[in-house]
């Protein structure tokens, strides 16, 4: 991937930018790709040893990344994490709000538990980087916040999981409004949709959840709702957020870009 300096001199932080398993998760990609580009990457998950990958190919890139631990569930967490990247790196310019996972359910198979759980986590984190990061970025003159959501926001997919299918519409409409609030102190506020990528998560728990543990039967179902004749990954992930973060998006706020391959545009 060729490397132009699109984010040199800027400070992201990156929340889940660990993996639960070897290749590209959208988190570990964005890093990367920031990274790449010549941004200081506060790298934040909740499990440092998810993150060795991470690091490792950020710095075969050279690039600069911090890892640093946090559960973005926890708010007091957050703000020591948002003071701790202040104090390493002088600010914050880009925020990218990346943790979340789908539990599956419709609304009388989900327990009210889990139902919570996937509102906290996909939804509520969202919000919490956001109270405690746009002070920072407003005192510093404006900032670029990447929300990742979810095709499963704005579509049926092919599979029941209601509780993350509703956050993941909060995530997008969040945007949307917090932009408008917002655009006046130059701080930008857009979405990322994915669609049906393949990346580590889905060997690790997808397929379980989904098909029994068929790796293979999962994927071939969903190349089925994709117009593309392949499958993205996080590196595809990972560019959209570049975009929307970098420059050239400058006059591009509370909208959302759709990373699927054309199956959201699908009538069937």
């Amino acid at each position: 991937m060729a490397q132009a300096g699109r984010l040199q001199g800027k400070v992201a932080i990156v929340t889940g930018a660990g993996c639960v398993g070897p290749g590209w998760g959208n988190g570990r990609a964005i890093a990367h790709r920031f990274a790449q580009e010549g941004a200081r990457v506060f790298a934040v998950d909740r499990d440092l040893a998810a993150m060795e990958e991470t690091l490792a190919r950020i710095r075969e890139a050279g690039g600069d990344a911090r890892p640093y631990r946090c559960d973005v569930m926890d708010s007091e967490a957050l703000a020591g994490m948002v003071r701790d990247c202040v104090a390493a790196f002088g600010g914050i310019d880009i925020l990218v709000n990346n943790v979340g996972a789908p539990v599956p359910g419709g609304p009388v198979q989900l327990s009210e538990a889990d139902w919570d759980r996937q509102i906290d986590l996909n939804l509520k984190t969202v919000f919490m980087s956001c109270k405690h990061v746009m002070p920072v970025m407003e005192a510093r003159g404006g900032g670029a916040i990447v929300n990742i959501a979810s095709t499963s926001g704005i579509r049926w997919t092919g599979a029941a999981q209601v509780g993350y299918a509703a956050a993941k519409a909060g995530v997008i409409q969040f945007a949307r409004v917090v932009a408008v609030e917002y655009a006046a102190r130059r701080i930008r506020i857009n979405a990322v949709v994915p669609g049906q990528m393949h990346t580590p998560l889905v060997e690790a728990n997808l397929a379980r959840m989904q098909s029994g543990g068929d790796v293979e039967a999962l994927l071939a179902r969903r190349q089925k709702r994709i117009p593309l004749p392949f499958m993205g990954d996080g590196r595809d992930t990972a560019n959209a957020a570049l975009f929307l973060a970098s420059d050239e998006a400058r006059f591009i706020t509370g909208t959302e870009l759709v990373v699927d391959g054309g199956m959201s545009a699908r009538c069937d």
